[in-house]
């Protein structure tokens, strides 16, 4: 049987839409370019993306497995119960919903589940590395929560708890939220813990950043410490965009109804099946080999940037991130970060602790390796992107150095190519 091309249905997307097909030709030419060192992101395979991009985008299934609301979702439970029983294999959880669409839903589903408008919790500092929503005035969990900041020492630039315990203490939170976006050490989940039951309150842990590390055992887990753990797919996991909420068996009732019908719909249930392919990915030894090498890759890349006099945050990392005081060099940030994606090195500015400039502006940028790493670039190639970074970073201006840093990029991702025959399919 031959495709009708002229039935819309059969038609392919540069025929149906050229313009979004050129933006993802052009897309899949910079991923293929650039050496990407935003720590929040990460490349997917192509098994993940065949599961994204499937027909279960088309099927509704508001619920959960074997309590539905529509018909047909036999097969839709069969990818979600894959999802949640290997997340709670990985992660040793007694409870895992998969539906979250996001890190930030799967907080907020946290947050309604456990809390009341009003009630207290400590959230780490955006400015200290924390996220948005552990209590950003502008974000939900700062407009309807009682936020109190913690975050680090002055001195070391690493969480201080005994502050924090003192904090705990004087504010008597109904929640103590941990993990962060921007904080290269690692957590002592055992303390953290032990000042939330001090308090007589829960303990959230966001690990969207480090999931990947704690899957593979290079990262304490907090799973079994705290009351509930979120986490996006993405990031260190290297699965697609969305979220997930594990929790002890005695919140499994209410967290599953806040989620649904609480704060979302019909579920995701292609980005459902690209979680459970993900899942699967992490419970080999290849991924836990990788993720040794994305901690190698961070600490060699950070130490060569020190070797070149770039101040490190903390002095060093224990992750997948650090971040680069590059102030301390007479820089802001956002002029790093422009300097640095001239030079095809994409990074992204971020604010240090105790930083003097606003969000848009900063005085660091954060570096992430697991997306450079899933190319399959190791500890000599770090070196020579701090040699990269270093050489546009001091001279800022000078757009022969940037030309020059591009070229040299561009040599070395020919040598690591990624999604190489997506690049031939797009091409006119």
């Amino acid at each position: 049987m031959t495709n009708d091309r002229s039935n819309p249905m059969e038609q392919s997307l540069r025929e149906v839409d050229p313009e979004v097909a050129e933006a993802i030709s052009l897309e899949t030419r910079r991923q293929y370019e650039t050496l990407e060192l935003i720590a929040s992101e990460n490349f997917v395979s192509e098994a993940v993306l065949e599961a994204m991009g499937s027909v279960f985008t088309n099927k509704y299934a508001e619920g959960y497995p074997g309590r539905r609301y529509y018909g047909g979702c036999q097969f839709a439970d069969v990818v979600e119960s894959l999802a949640m029983e290997r997340a709670k294999a990985l992660f040793g959880a007694d409870h895992v919903n998969v539906q979250a669409h996001s890190g930030s839903q799967a907080n907020m589903s946290v947050y309604m589940a456990a809390l009341s408008p009003g009630d207290t919790i400590l959230g780490m500092n955006l400015s200290h590395g924390g996220h948005l929503t552990h209590g950003h005035p502008l974000n939900f969990s700062g407009k309807y929560f009682r936020v109190v900041p913690y975050g680090v020492s002055q001195e070391t630039e690493q969480i201080d708890y005994d502050a924090l315990a003192d904090l705990a203490r004087a504010e008597r939170p109904e929640m103590i939220v941990a993990g962060a976006s921007a904080y290269s050490r690692t957590f002592r989940f055992d303390l953290l813990s032990e000042i939330a039951k001090s308090a007589n309150a829960y303990l959230m842990v966001d690990i969207a950043h480090i999931a990947g590390l704690v899957a593979a055992g290079l990262h304490p887990n907090p799973v079994p410490y705290a009351d509930f753990v979120t986490s996006t797919t993405h990031k260190t996991l290297r699965g697609p965009r969305g979220g997930m909420v594990m929790c002890k068996e005695e919140h499994k009732k209410i967290l599953d109804k806040v989620v649904f019908p609480g704060v979302q719909g019909g579920p995701l249930v292609h980005i459902i099946a690209a979680k459970a392919v993900c899942f699967k990915e992490a419970m080999t030894e290849d991924f836990r080999l990788y993720q040794k090498q994305i901690v190698l890759n961070a600490c060699a890349l950070s130490s060569a940037l020190a070797q070149k006099d770039f101040r490190i945050v903390s002095g060093g990392t224990d992750n997948h991130l650090f971040l680069v005081d590059v102030f301390s060099k007479g820089l802001t940030g956002k002029q790093a970060e422009e300097a640095l994606e001239k030079a095809s090195i994409t990074v992204n500015k971020n604010t240090i602790p105790f930083d003097r400039h606003p969000p848009l502006i900063t005085s660091g940028i954060r570096i992430g390796t697991p997306a450079v790493t899933t190319r399959g670039l190791k500890e000599p190639e770090m070196r020579q992107i701090a040699e990269w970074i270093s050489r546009v970073l001091l001279r800022i201006e000078d757009e022969t150095v940037q030309e020059q840093v591009r070229k040299e990029v561009r040599t070395v991702t020919g040598k690591f190519p990624l999604y190489a025959r997506r690049l031939e399919s797009t091409a006119v």
